[in-house]
This record gives structure tokens, C-alpha cells and sequence, in this order.
């Protein structure tokens, strides 16, 4: 029994090859981005937040007045006048603030990036958790057949009257026992199944297989760390977050410009007409006040955010890693110590040789495999450990 096990976990010890014969885990992944509901509407956001900020740098709408003055005591002829004109802030305004929308929608890419990362981040754990109670089946499945050919013994042992029946009930209580893991995983396999269908956009994923195979070696955490900052979204994220905001100190200075009006002008009055261009300057003494104050100390705060939460997720990096490179310690002694045992397997047929009773029997066979089933646990662990570790490149 344990060979099997032991073979299905150094399986698992390869760097990500294949998910199934037909899709390996990373067209899996791109098969939920590309259906994801909340990804897709996330983008459709994204659109229509570029176009809003977009609409903020038009210029505003041309302006046109006139008069005519028939009435009051005058001996001359009605008084006519009309006048088109456009305004627009001073040019290098609309430069800086069309900078600033570009920054803006790099800050909309990231946050979208951070989101794909989280979807994909639990659809990949809920595709290592799959593949961990696939393969807790088979071995649950193989004891499940045990139990059922020790009841069936027992059974055969107690009408011959060689056994009471306190035996013959413990062996029927351990081999129920047997049967209700089995269909207790089969619930939580569905359960997993319906939740990766959801990912996927309520869809059934194409090429979903019952193994997957992840490595367990990682590089060292300095490396890592260094992919993690060019790389991961969170990081991209408080970086858009600063630039844009230095981008705005920027407009703000560049508003403190005059605004700049052009137009033309028509007068006329008893038969006689006046017309010309029209030119104006509007300064911003009072609308920009304290305005770039606020957006330099907005920029001083996303500075100091950005090294703030930095160095959180460093230290959040460095215990993850820590926790890792002691369960892979513990994995691998583990690993070593059970290696090529096949202990289930001997003490079954030391039973039913009739070497042991069946309480001896089940007590040295509960502790095989409780230990079995804590290096399998493990692997899992290890795998979920890594994933965290590596999101970044998701």
C-alpha cells in the first residue's frame, strides 16, 4: 500500500509538466482568465474609466452671446452685437493632464493585474487541492477494498465460531468507516468542481485531469524577492499609484497658468459696423489655491505608503519562505524514512496469515497510516506554500 502512495507523492516532485494528457495547469489558468465573469467585467470598468478621464482633457464648449438694443433714448439706429468665442487652459496643461490620464490607466492595468492574480492564485489552489483528493481516493479506495476483505473474513471466521462478535463488529465499524470517507471525498471533489466551474465562468473546465504535477524546489528568497518586486501587481500597483501622483503636483502647477479665451466680435450701430478679434486671459488667483500643496503631500504620502507596505510584504515573504523551507525539510525526512516501505501491505498479510488479532492489526495499521496520510497532507501543503510563493509569476 505505501508504495503506491510513495509513488503517487515523488510524482508530484517535477517542476509543473502537465495538469492532464490534454491541458497542462497553465493553459487550465488561461482557460478561467479568459471565461472569468469578474475579470471580463472588471475590463469593461476599465474601458469606461479610460474614457471618462479622457473626456476631463476636451476643451470646453465654444461660446456664443449677442445683443440687440432697440429700446431707450437714443436718436441712432439699434445697437447690434455678437460674439463667438473659445476658451482653453494654457496648452501645457492638457499636455500634463493627458499624462496624467495615461498614469491613471496604468493604475486601472495593475489593479486589473492584481485581480487576474487573485483569481488565478485560488483556482490554481483549488486545482493543487483537487489533485490531492484525487489522489487520496485511490488510496482511500484501496483501504476501503481491504477493510471490506477483513470484515468479509471476520465474517466467515465468526459463523465458524472462532471469533466473537465484538470483533465482527469492529471490522464492520472500520470498513463503514471506509465507505463514508470514500463518499465524503467524492462530495468534496464535487464541491471543488463546482467551484472551479464558477472561476471559469460557469463553464466545465476543458482538459481537467485527476493528476497534476508541481515541483518543489524553488529559487533562493533573494532571487525570488527580486522577481517578486519587478513582477508581482501589488508592488506594480503602489509604484502606479506614486508616478500618478507625481504626475498630478505636475498638472497642478501647470493650472496655475493663465486660461486663454480667442474669438470674434461684431458691433454695429446706425449703419455703421465694427468687427475683429477677440482675445482674453483669465488667471487662476483663487481655483488653484493650496491645489498643489495638497497633491505634493498626496505624493510624500503614496512615497511613504509604498515603502510602508513594501516592507510588509517583504516580512510577509520572508515567514512564507521560512514556512516553506521547514515542511519541505520535514517533507523530505519524511520521504526518506518511508521511502520503498510497504508496511500496510506486510502487515495485511501478516494478518491474514494470522500473525495478528484484528485489534493488533488495526492499531499497527492506523499508525502506517496516519503517517502516510501526514506526507500526503504535507505535499499539499508544500504545493500551496510554493504556489503563494510564486503568484507573482501567475
Amino acid at each position: 500500500m505505501n508504495k503506491h502512495i510513495v509513488f503517487a507523492i515523488c510524482g508530484c516532485l517535477f517542476f509543473i509538466n502537465s495538469f492532464s494528457q490534454t491541458k497542462n495547469i497553465e493553459e487550465l489558468l488561461n482557460q478561467i482568465e479568459q471565461n472569468n465573469t469578474a475579470l471580463k467585467d472588471y475590463q469593461s470598468f476599465i474601458e469606461s474609466q479610460q474614457l471618462e478621464n479622457k473626456s476631463t482633457n476636451n476643451l470646453p464648449d465654444p461660446q456664443l452671446s449677442g445683443y440687440y438694443l432697440p429700446f431707450g433714448d437714443n436718436t441712432t439706429d439699434a445697437y447690434t452685437e455678437y460674439e463667438i468665442a473659445q476658451s482653453f487652459e494654457f496648452p501645457t496643461v492638457y499636455a500634463a493632464r493627458g499624462k496624467w490620464n495615461d498614469l491613471k490607466s496604468e493604475q486601472l492595468q495593475t489593479a486589473y493585474a492584481k485581480k487576474r492574480q487573485e483569481v488565478l492564485l485560488n483556482a490554481k489552489q483549488l486545482l493543487i487541492e483537487l489533485a490531492f483528493l484525487y489522489k487520496q481516493k485511490v488510496i482511500k479506495t484501496e483501504r476501503r477494498t481491504q477493510s471490506k476483505q477483513v470484515f468479509d473474513q471476520i465474517q466467515e471466521l465468526f459463523n465458524k465460531e472462532q471469533v466473537g462478535i465484538l470483533d465482527l463488529n469492529k471490522a464492520k465499524i472500520a470498513w463503514i468507516q471506509e465507505q463514508f470517507v470514500v463518499e465524503q471525498m467524492d462530495s468534496d471533489i464535487q464541491i471543488l468542481m463546482y467551484k472551479l466551474n464558477t472561476l471559469n465562468g460557469d463553464k466545465p473546465l476543458d482538459g481537467l485531469s485527476t493528476e497534476t504535477i508541481i515541483s518543489t524546489e524553488v529559487e533562493s528568497i533573494d532571487k525570488l524577492w527580486q522577481d517578486k518586486l519587478t513582477n508581482d501587481p501589488s508592488l506594480q500597483e503602489l509604484k502606479a499609484n506614486e508616478n500618478t501622483s507625481l504626475q498630478k503636483v505636475k498638472l497642478e502647477k501647470n493650472k496655475v497658468l493663465p486660461n486663454v479665451a480667442l474669438g470674434y466680435n461684431y458691433q454695429g450701430v446706425n449703419g455703421n459696423n465694427y468687427s475683429g478679434f477677440y482675445g482674453g486671459l483669465s488667471i487662476p488667483l483663487w481655483s488653484s489655491k493650496n491645489k498643489v500643496k495638497a497633491a505634493q503631500a498626496n505624493y510624500e504620502y503614496q512615497q511613504s505608503n509604498t515603502q510602508v507596505i513594501t516592507t510588509s510584504l517583504y516580512s510577509q515573504f520572508q515567514e512564507t519562505f521560512s514556512r516553506y523551507q521547514l515542511m519541505l525539510s520535514k517533507f523530505n525526512e519524511y520521504q526518506s524514512t518511508m521511502d520503498n516501505l510497504e508496511s500496510e501491505d506486510l502487515l495485511f498479510k501478516a494478518y491474514m496469515l494470522g500473525e495478528y488479532s484484528f485489534m493488533d492489526y488495526y492499531v499497527e495499521l492506523q499508525f502506517y497510516r496516519n503517517a502516510s496520510d501526514k506526507m500526503l497532507k504535507m505535499e499539499k501543503e508544500l504545493q500551496l506554500l510554493q504556489a503563494e510563493l510564486l503568484k507573482h509569476q501567475l
